[in-house]
This record gives structure tokens, C-alpha cells and sequence, in this order.
């Protein structure tokens, strides 16, 4: 995970540490990592501010490479009020 996502391995560490803690994921024995119920749906959840936020923000005409980007950093932060606002508006440009 560190190598392909350019990460320090004790960060990697600390971050699955903390998503088994949680009860998000699992890993096996062969250091498999596996999302459970809970993390599937918040991931679910994670990918749909993400694609929401970034048509949004392309519609405004803000390049695909940069939407994206700002998409990663607003769905993390992002009031489900203005978000479910944002989507309803999205829907309807």
C-alpha cells in the first residue's frame, strides 16, 4: 500500500491500525485486507461525494485533473446538508 500510493510504511501502519480498530476492515492472516459491512458502506458512501462533488465542480468548468483533486479534499469535510444541497443542484444542471 505505501509503495503504490507513495505513503511512508508507518503511516500505512498506523492508518490500517486505526481502520481495524474501528472495525472497518479486516486482515487475514496472509495480510490480506478485506473492507466489512460498515466499511464497504461508508466507503460507498465516499465514492458518491466523490463523483458528485467532481461533475459538480466540472460542470463549473473546472478541469477534470483539478476537480478531482478538490473533490478528495472537500468529501472528507463536507456537512451532509450541503452535500445532499450540492447533489439535488448537481442533478438538476
Amino acid at each position: 500500500i505505501a509503495t503504490d500510493l507513495g505513503f511512508s510504511k508507518p503511516s500505512v501502519s498506523r492508518g490500517v491500525g486505526l481502520l481495524k480498530k474501528a472495525e472497518l476492515i479486516n486482515v487475514d492472516s496472509k495480510g490480506y485486507i478485506t473492507l466489512t459491512d460498515e466499511g464497504v458502506k461508508i466507503a460507498e458512501r465516499m465514492y458518491e461525494r466523490h463523483t458528485v462533488l467532481s461533475s459538480f465542480l466540472e460542470k463549473l468548468g473546472v478541469s477534470s485533473e483539478t476537480a478531482a483533486k478538490d473533490a478528495c479534499k472537500i468529501e472528507h469535510h463536507i456537512s451532509a446538508e450541503s452535500f445532499e444541497a450540492i447533489k439535488k443542484f448537481n442533478e438538476k444542471i
